[in-house]
C-alpha cells in the first residue's frame, strides 16, 4: 500500500471515528466526552475540541494501526485521520458560525444542525451524512428536519478556538 493511498483511507477513516465520537461517545455513553459534548449543545460557540483530548486518541490509534501495519503506513493513515479532524473542526466552525457557501455545505450544516435543534438522537455525522445512513440514525423525516434547522441564524460572538488551541483562560 502506498503513502498516499493510506492517507486517503486516514482521512475517509476519520469520518468514522467522527460519528463514533459523537453518536457512541457523546449520545449513547456516559463520561467526559458525553459530558464535554453536552457543554457544546448548551454553548454552541465551543465548537473546537483541541490537542488535550485528541492527542491521546491519535496516539492510541496509532498503536492499535501498529499492530497490523508498517510504522509508516501506520503513521500515514493516522496522518490522513489528523487531517480529516482538521477539516471537521474547520468545517464544524463554520456550520455554527458562517453561512454556507454551496448547495452541500447547506445539505451539510442542515444536518448538523438539525441535530442542535431538531433530534439530537439522530444527524451524528458532521461532515458527511453516510454513517448516519448505514447506522438507521438518518430519520425518514429527514427533509422536514433539514428545512426547520437551515432556519437557524449564525452564531456572533467568539469560539472557544483561543481557549483550546492557545491555552488561553478566556475567549
Amino acid at each position: 500500500m502506498s503513502a498516499a493511498l493510506s492517507f486517503v483511507i486516514g482521512f475517509g477513516l476519520w469520518t468514522l471515528v467522527e460519528y463514533f465520537i459523537h453518536g457512541i461517545l457523546s449520545h449513547r455513553l456516559q463520561g467526559i466526552v458525553a459530558r464535554l459534548h453536552a457543554n457544546h449543545h448548551r454553548d454552541p460557540r465551543g465548537v473546537f475540541t483541541g490537542p488535550v483530548l485528541t492527542a491521546p486518541a491519535a496516539l492510541l490509534l496509532y498503536g492499535l494501526l501498529r499492530l497490523a501495519l508498517t510504522p509508516a503506513l501506520a503513521g500515514w493513515i493516522i496522518a490522513g485521520t489528523v487531517a480529516g479532524f482538521v477539516r471537521y473542526e474547520y468545517v464544524h466552525w463554520r456550520f455554527h458560525f458562517r453561512r454556507p457557501r454551496s448547495a452541500r455545505e447547506a445539505l451539510l450544516r442542515a444536518h448538523h444542525l438539525a441535530h442542535h435543534r431538531v433530534n439530537p438522537r439522530a444527524y451524528h455525522g458532521v461532515t458527511t451524512r453516510l454513517w448516519d445512513r448505514a447506522f438507521g440514525t438518518l430519520p425518514a423525516r429527514w427533509r422536514a428536519d433539514y428545512a426547520r434547522a437551515a432556519k437557524t441564524e449564525p452564531l456572533v460572538g467568539r469560539s472557544n478556538f483561543r481557549r483550546m488551541y492557545l491555552f488561553r483562560a478566556r475567549d
